[in-house]
Protein backbone atom coordinates (compact mmCIF):
# COMPACT_ATOMS: atom_id res chain seq x y z
CA UNK A 1 0.00 0.00 0.00
CA UNK A 2 1.19 3.44 -0.71
CA UNK A 3 2.46 6.07 2.42
CA UNK A 4 3.00 9.66 2.31
CA UNK A 5 6.50 10.43 2.81
CA UNK A 6 7.76 13.88 4.82
CA UNK A 7 10.79 15.24 5.99
CA UNK A 8 11.59 18.75 6.47
CA UNK A 9 14.95 20.28 4.98
CA UNK A 10 16.41 20.93 8.58
CA UNK A 11 18.81 18.59 10.32
CA UNK A 12 18.13 20.69 13.51
CA UNK A 13 17.41 18.72 16.71
CA UNK A 14 14.65 21.66 17.29
CA UNK A 15 13.23 21.79 13.91
CA UNK A 16 10.31 24.18 13.06
CA UNK A 17 10.03 22.56 9.66
CA UNK A 18 10.04 19.34 11.20
CA UNK A 19 7.41 20.50 13.67
CA UNK A 20 5.17 22.09 10.49
CA UNK A 21 5.46 18.37 8.59
CA UNK A 22 4.24 16.67 11.62
CA UNK A 23 1.63 18.62 12.53
CA UNK A 24 0.68 18.34 8.75
CA UNK A 25 1.02 14.52 8.84
CA UNK A 26 -1.10 14.64 12.17
CA UNK A 27 -4.43 15.77 10.17
CA UNK A 28 -4.29 13.39 7.54
CA UNK A 29 -6.41 10.48 8.59
CA UNK A 30 -7.18 8.13 5.54
CA UNK A 31 -3.38 7.08 5.13
CA UNK A 32 -0.29 5.92 6.48
CA UNK A 33 1.85 8.40 6.56
CA UNK A 34 5.79 7.70 7.40
CA UNK A 35 7.89 10.79 8.49
CA UNK A 36 11.81 11.31 8.19
CA UNK A 37 13.24 13.02 11.30
CA UNK A 38 16.22 14.42 8.93
CA UNK A 39 18.38 14.87 12.34
CA UNK A 40 18.94 10.84 12.14
CA UNK A 41 20.61 11.82 8.90
CA UNK A 42 23.77 13.13 8.27
CA UNK A 43 25.54 12.84 5.12
CA UNK A 44 28.78 14.13 3.93
CA UNK A 45 29.08 17.49 2.13
CA UNK A 46 28.89 15.78 -1.41
CA UNK A 47 32.26 16.05 -3.68
CA UNK A 48 33.35 13.85 -6.55
CA UNK A 49 36.04 12.67 -5.00
CA UNK A 50 33.87 11.32 -2.17
CA UNK A 51 31.34 9.81 -4.12
CA UNK A 52 33.79 7.73 -6.11
CA UNK A 53 35.88 7.14 -2.87
CA UNK A 54 33.16 5.80 -0.76
CA UNK A 55 30.15 5.71 -3.49
CA UNK A 56 26.42 5.99 -1.72
CA UNK A 57 25.07 5.15 1.62
CA UNK A 58 22.21 2.68 2.50
CA UNK A 59 20.84 4.97 4.45
CA UNK A 60 20.65 7.69 1.25
CA UNK A 61 19.40 4.69 -0.92
CA UNK A 62 16.71 3.91 1.34
CA UNK A 63 15.55 6.95 1.55
CA UNK A 64 15.56 7.65 -2.03
CA UNK A 65 13.41 4.35 -1.98
CA UNK A 66 11.13 5.32 0.57
CA UNK A 67 10.61 8.81 -1.69
CA UNK A 68 9.72 6.14 -4.37
CA UNK A 69 7.56 4.05 -3.16
CA UNK A 70 5.41 7.07 -1.41
CA UNK A 71 2.57 8.20 -3.35
CA UNK A 72 3.25 11.43 -2.24
CA UNK A 73 5.53 13.72 -0.53
CA UNK A 74 5.54 16.21 2.40
CA UNK A 75 8.42 18.56 2.91
CA UNK A 76 8.84 21.63 4.93
CA UNK A 77 12.24 23.66 3.77
CA UNK A 78 13.86 25.96 5.81
CA UNK A 79 15.43 29.13 5.17
CA UNK A 80 19.66 30.39 5.02
CA UNK A 81 19.96 33.72 3.90
CA UNK A 82 16.96 33.38 1.44
CA UNK A 83 17.73 29.94 0.26
CA UNK A 84 17.55 26.67 1.31
CA UNK A 85 19.68 25.39 4.01
CA UNK A 86 23.16 23.65 2.64
CA UNK A 87 22.11 20.68 4.21
CA UNK A 88 18.83 20.11 2.27
CA UNK A 89 20.90 21.40 -0.49
CA UNK A 90 23.61 18.55 0.68
CA UNK A 91 20.85 16.19 0.66
CA UNK A 92 19.14 16.91 -3.08
CA UNK A 93 23.28 16.63 -4.80
CA UNK A 94 23.81 13.52 -3.10
CA UNK A 95 19.48 11.80 -4.27
CA UNK A 96 20.50 13.24 -7.65
CA UNK A 97 23.69 12.01 -8.37
CA UNK A 98 22.44 8.63 -7.02
CA UNK A 99 19.08 8.56 -9.20
CA UNK A 100 18.75 11.73 -11.29
CA UNK A 101 14.37 10.32 -11.46
CA UNK A 102 14.85 10.35 -7.87
CA UNK A 103 11.52 12.78 -7.28
CA UNK A 104 10.16 12.69 -10.80
CA UNK A 105 6.17 12.19 -10.76
CA UNK A 106 6.07 12.39 -7.19
CA UNK A 107 3.00 14.45 -5.79
CA UNK A 108 4.68 17.59 -3.38
CA UNK A 109 3.36 19.63 -0.79
CA UNK A 110 5.55 21.64 -0.25
CA UNK A 111 6.00 24.06 3.11
CA UNK A 112 8.42 26.56 4.84
CA UNK A 113 8.56 28.65 7.92
CA UNK A 114 10.75 30.69 10.16
CA UNK A 115 10.79 32.41 12.56
CA UNK A 116 10.16 35.55 10.76
CA UNK A 117 7.61 37.64 9.22
CA UNK A 118 8.77 36.08 5.29
CA UNK A 119 8.05 32.83 6.64
CA UNK A 120 11.08 31.37 4.63
CA UNK A 121 9.21 32.13 1.35
CA UNK A 122 13.23 32.44 -0.68
CA UNK A 123 13.91 29.14 0.26
CA UNK A 124 10.73 27.87 -0.60
CA UNK A 125 10.64 29.46 -4.11
CA UNK A 126 14.04 28.10 -4.61
CA UNK A 127 13.19 24.99 -3.65
CA UNK A 128 9.72 24.96 -5.85
CA UNK A 129 12.02 25.56 -9.03
CA UNK A 130 14.70 23.01 -7.74
CA UNK A 131 12.34 19.60 -7.14
CA UNK A 132 10.49 20.79 -10.70
CA UNK A 133 13.88 20.20 -12.12
CA UNK A 134 13.67 16.87 -10.67
CA UNK A 135 10.29 15.88 -12.15
CA UNK A 136 8.56 16.35 -9.10
CA UNK A 137 5.04 17.86 -9.68
CA UNK A 138 4.14 20.68 -6.42
CA UNK A 139 0.61 20.40 -5.95
CA UNK A 140 0.96 23.78 -3.69
CA UNK A 141 3.25 25.30 -1.66
CA UNK A 142 2.47 27.02 1.83
CA UNK A 143 4.42 29.24 4.14
CA UNK A 144 3.96 30.27 7.45
CA UNK A 145 5.30 32.98 8.68
CA UNK A 146 6.79 34.23 12.50
CA UNK A 147 6.07 30.63 13.40
CA UNK A 148 6.50 31.62 16.84
CA UNK A 149 3.46 33.40 17.19
CA UNK A 150 1.69 31.35 14.34
CA UNK A 151 1.73 27.89 15.67
CA UNK A 152 1.31 26.05 19.32
CA UNK A 153 2.56 22.46 19.41
CA UNK A 154 -0.88 21.71 21.04
CA UNK A 155 -3.02 23.60 18.95
CA UNK A 156 -1.22 23.72 15.49
CA UNK A 157 -1.87 26.69 13.33
CA UNK A 158 -3.62 29.21 15.66
CA UNK A 159 -4.27 32.16 12.91
CA UNK A 160 -7.88 31.41 11.11
CA UNK A 161 -6.38 32.73 7.66
CA UNK A 162 -3.14 30.83 7.60
CA UNK A 163 -5.18 27.51 8.90
CA UNK A 164 -7.70 27.60 6.12
CA UNK A 165 -4.40 28.47 3.84
CA UNK A 166 -2.80 25.33 5.12
CA UNK A 167 -6.00 23.21 4.83
CA UNK A 168 -6.54 24.31 1.42
CA UNK A 169 -3.33 23.07 0.05
CA UNK A 170 -3.44 19.97 2.19
CA UNK A 171 -6.73 19.01 0.55
CA UNK A 172 -5.23 19.25 -2.94
CA UNK A 173 -2.34 17.73 -2.06
CA UNK A 174 -4.66 14.42 -0.90
CA UNK A 175 -6.61 14.69 -4.30
CA UNK A 176 -3.67 15.09 -6.16
CA UNK A 177 -2.40 12.14 -4.69
CA UNK A 178 -5.64 9.54 -3.85
CA UNK A 179 -6.17 7.03 -6.48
Amino acid sequence: MAYIFGFAGSNSSTSINYQLVNYTASLIEDREVRLMNMYNCPFPMYSEDYERENGFSNSLVEFKNDIQAASGILISVNEHNSNPSAYFKNLIDWLSRLDREFIKDKKVMLMATSGGKRGAIGSLEVCEKLLARFGAIVTGTFSLPSYYENFDKDKGIVDADLAKAHGTVLKEFLEATSY
